[in-house]
């Protein structure tokens, strides 16, 4: 019973893939630039891959798989925990920190839960009457809780789900939505070097406001008669967006890898993006060591007049391991782990990311 619900699992995925290729041969289109909400679920909270300008769709692993492609998740060790922090852009006062662990379930499957909260520090009210506010401030808060599965269906195939519950808060309104992502990675080679991967993301039911804040008193006919009438908000979609990838590592010797990846990222309501990245891997028994560096490039980003992104698509990082077990492999050792990752934009600041990894293998 258990392998009929992953294969229906992993026919359905495929399935949605070839269905959503064909509908993002029209993404991109320059009239939706900007129109959709949550736009957040667009910002990957995890160090390392950020570092790599989220290029590894195929060969992303462990827990951050959560963002870039699920099925990368089917490839945590025991048990995998994480937390990481942002800067966003520079000064803007904006941060972002994120906390998951990932848990091995059996020989093929693993689950895992993560929340990314965002904090935007403390805002002015005001009104109409008060447009320079002095009325009191206001905290929004948005957050993303995760719930993910996947499974190793074979030595060559993975595939796995993620459900995120969105929530978005000001002080007299707020919205919840729920998104889906899924994804495919398939590995092949003597030495597993090659690596595709697909991807869906985002993908979800229109999300809308609603509380006090579209409630507003009205006087009928200067008869002095009250009453409270309310507005509908709009409903917004998610920022939907499909990514196709490949990897290949140059394996050196067993301490030594270089991986080269490229990804393209078909988006509903931006433009599309293509992505590069180079990651770096030594390891050693006691240390592991990894630096990489990345470009996401899509329209109009060499020219600030034209540019639709804050972001200007260099992404960089290093991070490093301390490991340990009697393990034979080095690969099968845990280890706890230091990670930074940076990515620039213009006319704003530096995004800087740091972050922890407990590995239990």
């Amino acid at each position: 019973m258990m392998k009929r619900i992953y294969n229906f699992i992993l026919k359905s995925s495929l399935a949605a893939a070839v269905a959503m290729s064909t509908t993002y041969s029209i993404a991109g289109n320059e009239d939706r630039v900007g129109s959709a909400g949550a736009s957040e679920l667009l910002i990957n909270p995890w160090a390392r891959s950020l570092a790599f300008a989220d290029a590894g769709v195929a060969s992303v692993r462990g827990l951050e798989a959560s963002y870039t492609n699920i099925a990368g998740l089917a490839f945590t060790g025991k048990t995998e925990i994480k937390f990481n922090s942002t800067l966003w852009l520079g000064n803007s006062g904006v941060k972002i920190n994120s906390a998951g662990i990932a848990q091995r379930i059996s020989d093929a499957d693993v689950i895992t839960v993560g929340m990314t909260a965002f904090s935007f520090g403390e805002i002015d009210i005001t009104q109409v009457d008060l447009p320079e506010g002095g009325i009191g401030t206001f905290k929004p808060s948005y957050i993303q809780i995760n719930v993910g599965y996947a499974r190793a269906f074979s030595n060559s195939i993975y595939g796995g789900i993620n459900v995120k519950l969105v929530s978005e808060y000001i002080s007299n309104a707020s919205a919840i939505g729920v998104a889906i992502d899924a994804g495919i990675q398939y590995v092949t080679g003597e030495k597993d070097q090659f690596k595709f991967g697909i991807a869906l993301k985002n993908i979800g039911p229109k999300m809308k406001f609603k509380g006090d804040g579209f409630s507003y008193q009205v006087n009928y006919s200067n008869t002095g008669v009250l009453a409270t009438l309310e507005q509908k908000g709009a409903g917004f979609e998610m920022p939907s967006c499909l990514y196709i990838g490949a990897a290949y590592d140059a394996i050196f010797n067993e301490s030594n890898k270089l991986t080269v990846a490229a990804a393209f990222q078909a988006n509903s309501f931006s433009y599309d993006n293509y992505r590069l990245g180079l990651n770096y891997a030594f390891r050693a028994k006691k240390v592991g060591f990894n630096v990489a560096a990345g470009y996401v490039f899509e329209k109009g980003i060499f020219k600030a007049d034209s540019r639709a992104n804050a972001l200007t698509g260099f992404t960089a990082g290093a991070s490093i391991d301390v490991l340990w077990g009697k393990e034979k492999e080095i690969k099968d050792k845990s280890g706890f782990g230091i990670e930074y990752a940076m990515r620039l934009s213009n006319p704003f600041g530096i995004v800087h990311t740091f972050g922890v990894t407990f590995d239990i293998r």
